[in-house]
């Protein structure tokens, strides 16, 4: 049996040297951290991984804008599949318009006076959302009528990007980098609302099918296959879907706070997702039960470190 190491925390230490601690230790959430830090390194360490990144929850708006932005921009993440509310969010910041730091006490009929909606203890203001709507109304109108009857939600963030002033945005460094972004419930989100609205007067159509359609085939083109999972839901399931066909992931991360016992997706360890084929017999895998906003940004730190020094 391997002992499992008391942890040291000296100054100056880098995350990768707390990682490093925390796999000496071994243990509960620390091993698993050190497990995922471990795993991460080696589908950023070979570019054969195609690599998918699984967004849920209101992470954007949780502050990890940048480092998904940085990911794409650096060439380790190959396609995004998110909610629809993350892309609203990077959209919201492009416009110029800010995420607060507010309370998870509020006092919400007042915050409602204010024009200000929350998300946990996160504020946003909700004239953002009109001017949200204003730029999707004049993507749309700008379409041909022909292209708005057969629209792929891929040709719609190409448009909705190509309007926005802001490089460091997720869609911008997505567009840049020929990354594609997957939302297969992005109608439940503010834009969705804004799609069905512009629909009820002007004709409008969306076409999922074409949208899954190059999802799948990136998992079938895939020599090797890595899936980083934030949170649950379907972007979790459709990352999973997309390897189905080529037996599952090689390599998966997966960051939830959802528990097993109800036999929710969101809360079902990744073991779960190898009777269905959906990770293959053999793969590395690591489930860390945390909040993706402490947990992710330790591991992304440590596997950057160790993959410029080569791996270590």
């Amino acid at each position: 049996m391997k002992v499992a190491e008391q942890m040291k925390v000296q100054p100056r230490m880098t995350v990768n040297q707390l990682v490093q601690q925390m796999d000496a230790c071994g243990t509960l959430g620390a091993g698993r951290i050190a497990q995922a830090a471990r795993i991460m390194t080696e589908m950023f360490s070979d570019a054969e991984y195609t690599v998918f990144l699984s967004l849920s929850g209101p992470l954007v708006a949780g502050g990890l804008r940048q480092i998904f932005a940085d990911l794409v921009d650096r060439g380790f993440v190959d396609a995004i599949v998110t909610t629809g509310a993350n892309i609203v969010h990077d959209i919201i910041e492009a416009l110029g318009y800010r995420h607060f730091v507010g309370s998870l006490s509020a006092d919400d009929p007042q915050l409602r006076k204010d024009g200000i909606g929350r998300i946990g203890d996160v504020y946003v203001r909700l004239q953002a959302f009109e001017a949200l709507e204003k730029l999707v109304f004049q993507v749309l109108d700008e379409l041909p009528e022909d292209e708005r009857r057969h629209l792929t939600l891929q040709d719609f963030f190409s448009q909705i990007v190509a309007k926005l002033n802001d490089p460091s945005s997720i869609l911008a460094k997505c567009r840049n980098r020929n990354v594609p972004i997957f939302s297969p419930g992005f109608l439940d989100s503010m834009i969705g609302l804004n799609l069905w609205t512009y629909g009820q007067t002007k004709p409008l159509a969306i076409d999922p099918l074409q949208d899954l359609k190059c999802l799948m085939q990136l998992g079938l083109d895939a020599k090797k296959s890595a899936a980083i999972i934030l949170g649950g839901g379907s972007p979790k399931h459709h990352v999973l879907m997309a390897n189905i066909l080529r037996e599952g992931v090689d390599l998966a991360i997966q960051v939830t706070m959802d528990r097993p016992e109800a036999g929710s997706l969101s809360g079902a360890y990744l073991e779960e997702a190898i009777s269905w084929g959906k990770i293959r017999q053999g793969a590395k895998y690591a489930t860390v039960i945390g909040d993706v906003t402490i947990c992710f940004p330790l591991i992304v730190a440590s596997a950057l470190e160790r993959v410029s020094k080569g791996g270590e």
